[in-house]
């Protein structure tokens, strides 16, 4: 099968492998159509810990079931099925005490980075994942519309850490694909307003806009000064940092109003070291909330988020390419000039 593989920063090689063969409890899946993601970006620029080369990459994906393991009784041959990447344990400390986004062995069979990704021809479930987070797609949803099932399952997530209050106001700092997931949810969860800051305001165009009233350019635009003007001088009710970036750590909390609530999402380098306004988190009661990753309730709630039509990540998929390509769809990313990119194999 034809795969592209990780051996270093700035090493993709696009190879003749095996086609993977389903052990008990696993499926293998002929991949119809691998997304990329900001986290593929950040491993073929510098690596990432988890990643051992040479390695398979890639963890969004959709496709149809060619094998089916012994003992997988609620999957067949012919299936269109998507997955997330990862699943908890359910035995270990953080597990019972309901964090399996925190589980303990997440790491064990993480697809994409501990495990072969979905950058080829056929990708294998472990059977951890095909028992809580493997979907079968209704026949009148097309595949290009749930393969990113993976980063919005991370955003509703996210969304279940905040107390939001409908008729709110709402900050996203980052226009990439997961700030314009987090537009679409606080539509959902009832926002009257939603910003959108960004320095690459021309690829948030057409169906991308979806869940956005007003677009901040900031590069050319004071952020602070245009949301404090939009809010009465206030601040938002909420503001999600969606960008990664130290900088918008640090300032994100100067942008929310008193008893607001900072979601700081996008992950920083390892490593890196963020300062706060210790006086304006005190005196004006800031609630700070970290989120990672996905839980299978959220996962299960994305998939029917998405099936039904309520959230889009079809518009995320600025372009497509041959899977060979794979190296030039991270270049775009990394150069701002795309969202994401859907690889395909045949």
């Amino acid at each position: 099968m034809l795969a592209v593989r990780f051996y270093g920063p700035g090493q993709l090689r696009v190879e003749d492998l095996p086609i993977p063969k389903a052990e008990s409890g696993e499926l293998v899946v002929k991949n119809s159509l691998a997304v990329t993601c900001g986290t593929d970006v950040k491993m073929y620029r510098r690596g990432h810990p988890l990643a051992k080369p040479p390695l398979i990459i890639g963890h969004e994906f959709a496709g149809i079931v060619s094998e089916v393991g012994a003992g997988v009784e609620q999957f067949k041959e012919g299936m269109r099925v998507v997955a997330a990447n990862s699943a908890p344990c359910n035995n270990c400390y953080y597990c019972s005490i309901k964090k399996p986004n925190l589980c303990e062995h997440l790491d064990d069979c993480l697809v994409g980075f501990t495990w072969p990704g979905a950058y080829a021809e056929y990708v294998r479930l472990p059977a951890r994942i095909v028992q809580q987070n493997t979907f079968v797609i209704p026949d009148h949803v097309p595949l290009e519309n749930v393969a990113s099932l993976e980063p919005l399952a991370c955003v509703v997530h996210g969304w279940d850490l905040v107390d939001f209050e409908p008729g709110g106001t709402v900050a996203v700092i980052g226009g990439g694909p997961i700030g314009l997931l987090h537009a679409q949810l606080a539509h959902l969860h009832g926002a009257k307003l939603v910003l959108l800051c960004d320095p690459h305001t021309d690829r948030l165009s057409g169906s991308a806009r979806v869940g956005i009233d007003v677009i901040v350019n900031s590069k050319s635009e004071n952020v602070h000064d245009r949301i404090l003007g939009l809010t009465e001088g206030r601040g938002v009710d909420l503001i999600v940092e969606a960008a990664g970036r130290k900088e918008a750590w640090e300032s994100s909390h100067l942008l929310t109003r008193k008893g607001g609530i900072v979601l700081l999402f996008g992950g920083c380098s390892s490593g890196t070291a963020v300062s706060f306004d210790a006086g304006r988190i005190h005196y004006g009661e800031l609630q700070v909330q970290g989120a990672f990753h996905h839980t299978p309730s959220a996962v299960d709630r994305a998939f029917k988020l998405v099936v039904s039509g309520r959230v889009s990540t079809k518009p995320l998929i600025s372009h497509e390419m041959r899977l060979e390509k794979a190296e030039e769809a991270l270049q775009l990313m990394s150069a701002g000039k795309a969202l994401k990119v859907g690889l395909r194999a045949n």
